[in-house]
């Protein structure tokens, strides 16, 4: 009996050993792929599916309720509307009998996202084709909303709301954002489902919101790591995947999509500076980089200043009171040294050393611009 305790004790030490290193190898495992996934990007945050996106729908209607700044008498097509929506309600008028200032045509749009169904409710914007000079007030008749297939997936209807005003009067106007340009919140209500197909024969497709090959590339590897030989690149944007056996059904293919979706990724962009003149914004990417160049960069201000003086006759003569010009110029040119500005390894190095120069955003810009000339600049430079 002693033995066999000894036995157990040992067999238990054994297995709370080996319990022991069994955690470590896991969390030496896990670790990595967790520093990984908090620096990298979802797949989800970068590509979309072939397939999910939005359609845009739209309709002509009609708006009324104005109160008197509705569509003059010149647009006749306000007034066929008009004449048309009667006519389904079973009372026969004619454009010369209709002569209200309160309605006005107007267009519709719409977005409908993928997998919207019956029912579903959508914002709506109504804009006017007329010469109506306000919406306020305003009540959308309904109005069927059709795609680019002429198919009718939504109405819409409800009152508008326009977020200003507009007041006239003989010899003055206020006015507050657009008042012909108005807004339905859950105006439109969904009629017909538009069909979406994630699998294209037994593949799908993931395509980047930003081509990249290298990120296209590193999207096939991280995909082939969890499920091998599965995805493979088309182009920069296109990578396409046939899903394993276990996710070739309807339900199944969701829960394959929502896994890829999930998966990290550290994309990877074309080295880029963005200059906006107009704000005087400068912003570059990670991977720009400057060779080792020498700049100097002074300002040179002109200031100009006019002091006419008056010149009077003697008090005995004949002469006649004028004004002598005088003008006073003076130019100051700043006295800057010669900078050296050492290759960057990294977007902070290069911020560092040109932050080195002492100067404004503004003159920043001519600096990149020189330096891109100068073919030091190892990036692409965007003027906005």
């Amino acid at each position: 009996m002693h033995r066999t305790g000894n036995k157990r004790r040992v067999v238990n030490s054994i297995l709370r050993y080996a319990r022991t290193i069994y955690f470590i190898v896991l969390f030496s495992c896990i670790t990595p792929y967790d520093k990984f996934a908090n620096a990298a990007i979802r797949v989800k945050d970068m590509a979309y599916v072939k397939g999910v996106r939005d359609n845009q729908l739209y309709g002509y209607g009609l708006v009324a309720g104005l109160q008197g700044s509705g569509d003059s008498q010149i647009f006749r097509v306000t007034r066929q509307l008009a004449v048309n929506i009667f006519e389904k309600l079973g009372v026969l008028i004619t454009e010369s009998d209709f002569l209200s200032k309160n309605i006005a045509a107007v267009m519709i749009t719409v977005n409908i996202p993928a997998f919207a169904r019956p029912g579903d409710k959508l914002d709506v914007v109504v804009s006017s084709i007329g010469d109506a000079k306000s919406l306020e007030g305003g009540v959308l008749l309904q109005t069927a909303l059709q795609g680019a297939d002429n198919e009718v997936y939504a109405v819409a209807q409800g009152p508008l709301s326009i977020g200003g005003y507009n007041i006239e009067g003989q010899a003055q106007t206020v006015r507050k954002n657009i008042s012909t340009t108005a807004y339905i919140s859950n105006g439109a209500i969904v009629e017909k489902e538009i069909q979406v197909s994630l699998l294209h024969g037994k593949s799908l497709s993931v395509i980047l919101r930003d081509p990249d090959f290298t990120t296209a590339n590193r999207l096939v590897d991280v995909i082939n790591t969890f499920y091998p030989n599965t995805a493979r690149a088309i182009d920069a944007a296109v990578v396409t995947i046939v899903p394993p056996k276990d996710f070739q059904s309807e339900d199944a293919v969701i829960r394959f999509v929502a896994n890829i979706e999930e998966l990290h990724i550290k994309p990877d962009s074309i080295a880029r500076v963005i200059i906006n003149e107009r704000t005087g914004t400068i912003v570059a990417g990670e991977n720009v980089r400057i060779s080792t160049i020498a700049v100097a960069h002074g300002n040179l201000s002109i200031t100009i200043t006019e002091k006419p003086e008056v010149s009077q006759p003697g008090a005995l003569s004949s002469g006649t009171t004028a004004i002598v010009p005088r003008t006073d110029i003076q130019a100051e040119e700043e006295e800057k040294k010669l900078n050296i500005i050492q290759e960057g390894v990294t977007i902070s190095d290069v911020a560092r050393a040109l932050n080195i120069l002492g100067v404004t955003p503004r003159d920043l810009i001519s600096i990149f611009q020189a330096i891109k000339r100068a073919g030091a600049l190892h990036a692409e430079l965007v003027i906005m």
